[in-house]
């Protein structure tokens, strides 16, 4: 690709604005909801995703980044993912009505009986998708598939909101879902305009599906290692502790996961292309890993500093129990900004094993956490996970970079000045948020006190720490790549 740079630059700015667009439409949502549904319509929903929602990483079967990431990819070998991905995702569906006894059992819960038969038609619907949204992130149409993207979450969104009106309940998180699945795949199909032939057992998909298994198997481990504390709490605290946790846990993660969703995406995508190119590829990387750890910063800080305010103007009063659990998951959200990148950088030259490998310290590292904070309820299960995942931090930066032409020592160059920028920003923030004081005013408590952030931050980083040149030269090449395109 002769204009690589364009293309990323222009892809994550467009993933970017459509995430915003997605975070504005979840938050809008999210506090409607909040108002009408109960805690514990969340946490019935919460019982069964916590299981089922494993399914959802074997629903591609890691066959998405495998036609991402590969060289070239003929059209047999397209058509014969397609059906693989069809073929798991109908098993995955039929598990789900095999295991909504067991999970009745489990929780002593008869209402998840058929929420999890009817959550099994979301995994045919998004196996659907697989090959066609791959096919666009592998032409790096990301500007496509954020128009697809927005457009299946206002679905989602007035889905949502005329069956909570209708007294749907519990339902109608669900339905949300299902009904964001069914017009992402339908969007896909048309953009592509790709219509899949018959498999071959002589496409040559071997050596994509053993890349695309070690990717399942990768995050297979990863969804139980960051979600079995839910299970923890709705077995032994039920589903109203359960709905107040999963209220904290989603919205503390809500804008850094949007975030490295958007960004990450592209990077991969576009470190992909050059994977054999390792002085090209060590740029990119170490440029884009600054850019999303200065976005991750701010966000940290806001969050830290006005959790109250954030519960407040969101959830309503009758959510005050979660504003404890958002503030002491509050330090994953720099965690998480700080080391999530790195599957960038792992999955792009091939490195999947080793992956999987730290996954697999992390897996009893947090869920062992878990376990010693239950006795505490929500609060110590929070703790504990903060605790664990900032333990983890630096031990998880080193080996990824270990063989690797990316030095520890550039990493810290790269992340030291949003750092700096943001210890300054969080001080000010600090008394910022001590002039306000407690009030009801929540939306100007976070409008003054989120300008505040964002100005002293954007002051240090881009003129004391000397990164204007950097940011600048992102606009420029923005600016560009829209000109030519």
């Amino acid at each position: 690709m002769q204009n690589l740079k364009g293309m990323v630059v222009r892809g994550g700015f467009a993933k970017l604005s459509g995430r915003a667009a997605n975070l504005v439409l979840r938050l809008g949502v999210m506090a409607a909801l909040a108002r009408i549904l109960n805690p514990q319509d969340f946490g019935l929903v919460a019982m069964t995703t916590a299981v089922t929602g494993v399914f959802h990483l074997l629903a591609s079967a890691g066959l998405s980044e495998a036609t991402v990431q590969s060289d070239t990819i003929t059209d047999e070998q397209k058509s014969t993912l397609f059906w693989i991905n069809l073929l798991v995702g109908t098993i995955l569906g039929l598990l789900c009505v095999a295991l909504a006894p067991a999970l009745v059992k489990l929780y002593h819960e008869p209402r998840l009986f058929w929420l999890t038969v009817v959550a099994g038609a979301g995994f045919v619907l998004s196996a659907l998708a697989v090959q066609h949204s791959a096919l666009l992130r592998r032409q790096l149409r990301y500007t496509t598939l954020t128009i697809i993207e927005v457009l299946s979450q206002l679905a989602s969104v007035a889905a949502g909101v005329g069956m909570a009106l209708g007294g749907l309940g519990y339902w109608t998180i669900l339905g949300m879902t299902l009904v964001s699945n069914a017009v992402y795949a339908v969007c896909v199909w048309g953009a592509t305009g790709w219509i899949p032939g018959p498999p071959r057992r002589t496409a040559g998909v071997r050596n994509m599906l053993s890349f695309g298994g070690i990717i399942t198997l990768q995050n297979a481990v990863v969804y139980v290692a960051y979600n079995f504390e839910k299970v923890l709490l709705g077995r032994f605290w039920g589903a109203d502790a359960l709905g107040i946790y999963e209220r904290g846990y989603r919205l503390v993660n809500l804008p850094t996961a949007e975030l490295n969703g958007a960004i990450g995406e592209v990077a991969f995508s576009g470190l992909s292309r050059i994977q054999n190119d390792p002085a090209r590829l060590r740029s990119y990387f170490l440029k884009g890993y600054a850019l999303v750890l200065s976005m991750t910063l701010p966000i940290t800080i806001f969050c830290a500093v006005f959790v109250d305010d954030i519960i407040g103007l969101l959830l309503g009063p009758k959510w005050k129990d979660v504003a404890v659990i958002f503030r002491l998951l509050t330090p994953t959200i720099l965690i998480f900004g700080i080391i999530n990148p790195f599957a960038w950088l792992q999955y792009s030259i091939g490195h999947q094993v080793r992956g999987l490998k730290i996954d697999l310290v992390i897996a009893p590292l947090v869920i062992a956490a878990y376990i010693i904070g239950l006795p505490y309820g929500p609060r110590g299960v929070a703790f504990a996970y903060s605790a664990a995942m900032t333990l983890w931090c630096v031990p998880h930066v080193l080996w990824c970079l270990h063989g690797t032409l990316i030095s520890p020592r550039a990493v810290l160059v790269a992340a030291g000045r949003p750092l700096v920028a943001g210890a300054v920003a969080a001080a000010v923030a600090l008394v910022a948020q001590f002039y306000l004081g407690e009030s009801d005013a929540h939306f100007w408590n976070l409008l003054i006190g989120g300008g505040t952030i964002v100005a002293i931050y954007s002051w240090v980083l881009l003129f004391l720490m000397g990164q204007k040149t950097f940011y600048f030269g992102l606009y420029q090449e923005l600016k560009s790549s829209f000109s030519v395109r």
